[in-house]
């Protein structure tokens, strides 16, 4: 099953993006629509930046059983919110409900993109989601404190595929720390089993990806056995 992909030109996407109405703060109005650029998706997370408010926020897509996302880095998408939007999760605040799943509307790569991410940025200091180690209570969250971070690695990033469990994990230095997150990104996993390496990083994942990675998208995953986890949910380039 794929989303609809709208045959209109790139410029046409660029004019709706610029034309787009401007807001201070991210409009959750329960059935409204929202216009936002892709960062990362699987289908546990979607992850956006709202085009009005130039915001990051976190989509709960209903996906059918047995269909696996095909939203890729930077799509133009188009989501309208559920009327049960459910903003209570105090481990995840920037978190909202769609009602369906996402029309995809072409592609959004330009210089304009590039200042927004460099704005978003997490800023270097202190420890990534206000605490130490891969993982924290949930029920220490009050919702005060971001779910998302963007990334500029230190060092690195490197990605690892263990031997042991196949996992897949991403590695990088930042704010003095050597941070190992458990990865989250289908495209990643991917290119780890394709390329049946135990390791990239450098030349070799550039090449891999098709860029140099610029940014590390991490974020807080869903409660598991009552402990939110970080992860990682992709790698950016600098557009």
């Amino acid at each position: 099953m794929k989303l609809f992909q709208s045959k209109k030109p790139e410029k046409i996407n660029r004019r709706l993006v610029h034309k787009s109405l401007q807001t201070e703060f991210v409009d959750i109005e329960p059935g409204s629509s929202m216009l936002a650029i892709v960062l990362g998706s699987s289908n546990s997370i979607t992850t956006v930046l709202d085009v009005a408010s130039k915001s990051i926020v976190r989509w709960r897509v209903p996906w059918p059983t047995g269909v696996e996302s095909d939203l890729r880095l930077f799509d133009l998408v188009r989501g309208e919110l559920a009327f049960s939007i459910e903003r209570d999760d105090l481990a995840q605040p920037e978190a909202i409900n769609l009602a369906d799943l996402p029309v995809r509307l072409g592609t959004y790569r330009t210089k304009r993109l590039r200042k927004w991410l460099e704005a978003l940025k997490a800023p270097s200091e202190g420890q990534l989601f206000g605490f130490r180690g891969p993982s924290s209570p949930y029920w220490e969250f009050r919702g005060e404190r971001p779910s998302i971070a963007l990334i500029t690695p230190e060092r690195g990033p490197q990605v690892l595929r263990r031997d042991d469990d196949g996992t897949t994990w991403v590695r990088f230095g930042w704010a003095g720390e050597d941070i190992w997150l458990f990865c989250d990104d289908p495209a990643l996993i991917r290119m780890m089993e394709t390329t049946r390496v135990a390791s990239l990083s450098g030349k070799d994942l550039a090449a891999s990806l098709g860029f140099k990675a610029q940014y590390v998208l991490a974020a807080l995953s869903d409660p598991v056995e009552g402990h939110c986890y970080k992860v990682c949910l992709g790698i950016l380039p600098r557009n």
